[in-house]
């Protein structure tokens, strides 16, 4: 029995090595790979199988080809190739340049943005879009929520789909874990076509759990794009255990409905491997328009729809927070529901602020993730000592994603300032260079702003005990597992 011992002990002590040598060899953040680490060293057995569940990188994997990519990208390029009268913003050219080249997100003008922050007004208005529908409707959520209001949108689309509109969903596997299949199975039944992403299913369980699909938009047929950080669930209008639920999210006509549409289809070749190029998803925006949807008229609102996933080469989001932070020269504005940021939006974060530049931070009073609360506190420590303005919004969960800047640039998505956002995750945001959008957008931080309280002044969070700082900051050191 006692060689049997040695001998589990041996087989074991060899796995956990193997396992530290594939995750020195990934080559991630230095923050990242000691966490994962100290799970395995100091987690035995379980630390093992969190990183089987969690922990692999599939980055090197090419889920999607090159030529696929390119295929599914040459629509949207030609129609911004055939744009006219394209001027750059000085102030944000080189950002702009930035995700052109690396990810392909092409500039559109001519936008009109409504911006909702609340749940009501927003599936209020989707609904309505979603009935007049003629041609087709892509909705791509997170969290497609099995309750009333889930059902609600189910009945609209299965109502589009007897007309003959072509209907297309993707949800999360993974954030849809308690839905029941009945309930996608009727929209199947209806005509419509549904897929979750990336299924958790054995054995491919492992190396898939850890990478979703975070995204929240939809596209009306290529003329209505809406994207922001609701997902179709009642507890944007109810609220969730007691606690009003404040979001934000954006419905867009114009050019950028065309980048809107290649994120859609981009992931909708993930889920159903087949390539949707047809020009009728990219539809002249000049045809004869609708009540709901007149014809856009020309303006100098520039959109940008920017995607990040961990299979693309470069995490562009945060490469684009990192940009704004750095070539501020006045302030930037953040809300974030999550504040767990990598070193690099950290330092960018701390730069400006010393620099002088007014960097303001929004988190919720309360999140929904008590070890994410935990450890984002030393991170919020760390941030006011470098003149960092945190806020504590005060009036229910704040899980609205938005950044300002300088009255010059704004955005507005899924994702949050975190390690899974930037590293792990699906994640697609609007960037507007927009000087009127932008003041409409710094409003909604500044109402915010009157509902929320300053962290300098909250007393019991600044000189808390030293065993709570001890395990805020134990807890951080698991962060990018978070």
């Amino acid at each position: 029995m006692i060689y049997l011992n040695w001998l589990v002990m041996t087989l074991y002590g060899l796995i956990v090595i193997a396992v530290m040598g594939n995750v020195l060899m990934d080559n991630r953040q230095p923050a990242k790979t000691m966490a994962w680490m100290l799970v395995l060293i100091f987690l035995p057995l379980l630390g093992i199988i969190l990183y089987f569940f969690f922990g692999q990188n599939t980055r090197k994997e090419r889920l999607i080809s090159q030529n696929s990519l390119d295929q599914l990208t040459k629509r949207s390029m030609l129609e911004f190739a055939e744009q006219r009268d394209m001027h750059y913003p000085p102030e944000n050219e080189n950002l702009i340049r930035l995700f052109t080249q690396q990810n392909w997100a092409f500039p559109f003008k001519d936008n009109h943005i409504d911006i909702f922050t609340d749940g009501y007004c927003l599936f209020h208005s989707m609904l309505r879009d979603i009935a007049q529908a003629r041609n087709h409707i892509h909705v791509d959520s997170y969290i497609f929520e099995d309750d009333a209001l889930g059902t609600m949108f189910a009945d609209a689309l299965i109502q589009k789909a007897h007309e003959g509109v072509e209907v297309r969903v993707v949800y999360d596997d993974v954030g849809c874990w308690k839905v029941s299949s009945a309930f996608f199975e009727r929209m199947r039944d209806a005509g419509i076509e549904v897929h979750g992403f990336m299924p958790v299913k054995f054995p491919a369980f492992t190396s898939k759990v850890n990478y979703r699909n975070h995204r929240k938009i939809t596209v009306i047929d290529g003329k209505v794009g809406y994207i922001g950080g609701m997902n179709i669930a009642t507890r944007y209008v109810k609220g969730r255990n007691g606690q009003a639920w404040r979001d934000t999210h954006l419905r867009i006509r114009g050019g950028a409905v065309y980048g809107i549409q290649r994120a859609f289809l981009v992931d909708w070749y993930f889920v159903d491997r087949t390539l949707i190029t047809s020009r009728r998803y990219y539809p002249d925006l000049q045809e004869e328009g609708t009540e709901l949807w007149p014809v856009a008229d020309g303006n100098d609102c520039l959109v940008q729809i920017v995607t990040s996933s961990p299979v693309a080469q470069w995490p562009s989001i945060m490469q684009g927070y990192t940009r704004i932070l750095l070539q501020a020269r006045k302030y930037v504005y953040m809300e974030t529901p999550y504040f767990l940021p990598t070193d690099t939006v950290l330092f960018a974060m701390r730069t400006a602020a010393m620099s002088g530049v007014d960097v303001r931070l929004m988190v919720p009073r309360k999140t929904d993730a008590k070890y994410v609360e935990w450890a984002s506190r030393s991170y919020l420590r760390e941030a006011v000592e470098s003149g960092v303005k945190v806020y504590f919004y005060t009036a229910g969960f704040n899980h609205s994603k938005i950044l300002v800047s300088d009255d010059s640039v704004c955005s507005c998505g899924s994702a949050n300032v975190d390690f899974r956002s930037f590293e792990n995750n699906f994640e697609g945001n609007a960037f507007v260079y927009d000087r009127n959008m932008t003041l409409r957008m710094k409003k909604v931080f500044l109402d915010d702003v009157a509902q929320s309280q300053l962290l300098d002044e909250d007393r019991y969070l600044l000189h808390r005990p030293f065993y709570k700082r001890l395990w805020e900051s134990v807890i951080r050191l698991f962060s990018p597992l978070l």
